[in-house]
């Protein structure tokens, strides 16, 4: 496994070796030695849940995070399909608090993006059928649950709907109603 800094601090692409003959290959999703290996133990201690999300084109999810003992860390990747991911850097101290990244993954490039505790995370769904994993460090707490919207001022993300062919994106109801980054919650 080979580990890519991106612009926000700890949060890291995760690219997998390859092993592989005639029959086709193998890769890792995640093995706790190589990340001890990588300096990344401290930043994901280790998988307590795993989920995954099948997705039409055009849905996003997000801004999402949780609070308190609750907070995650995530190793997500795309299994099928093709997501823009977003994270946004939360945590008060950091030299990179309220900066944003996105990141492209998709079945072929077969990249994970290891997201910190103290991030809100999101994704859109670049493709029909998309199937989406993440792993995350601590078991999911609907209390602890906190947001913002994905189209925030403050933040100003950039979704590139227009250039993905997607006209406006599909929401939940909950995160059409979620409220501007400055009056959430995100102590970190």
């Amino acid at each position: 496994m080979k580990k890519i800094k991106t612009q926000l601090e700890d949060c890291y692409l995760i690219e997998p070796d390859k092993y592989g003959d005639e029959r086709g290959y193998f890769t890792e999703f995640y093995n706790a030695r190589s990340f001890e290996e990588l300096g990344l133990d401290s930043i994901f201690k280790g998988a307590v849940q795993g989920n995954r999300s099948f997705s039409k084109k055009g849905t996003l999810r997000g801004m999402h995070y949780q609070l308190g003992e609750s907070a995650q860390a995530k190793l997500v990747e795309c299994l099928k399909g093709a997501v823009l991911d977003v994270v946004v850097d939360l945590r008060k101290s950091s030299k990179t608090y309220k900066k944003w990244i996105s990141v492209v993954l998709t079945e072929e490039n077969e990249q994970k993006l290891l997201v910190p505790k103290g991030f809100a995370h999101g994704f859109l769904t670049l493709k029909d059928d998309t199937l989406f994993q993440y792993l995350v460090d601590s078991f999911y707490d609907p209390k602890s649950e906190d947001g913002f919207a994905y189209d925030d001022e403050e933040i100003g993300i950039i979704w590139p709907l227009e250039e993905y062919g997607i006209e406006k994106p599909i929401l939940s109801d909950k995160d059409k109603n979620r409220k501007k980054f400055s009056q959430s919650e995100c102590d970190f």
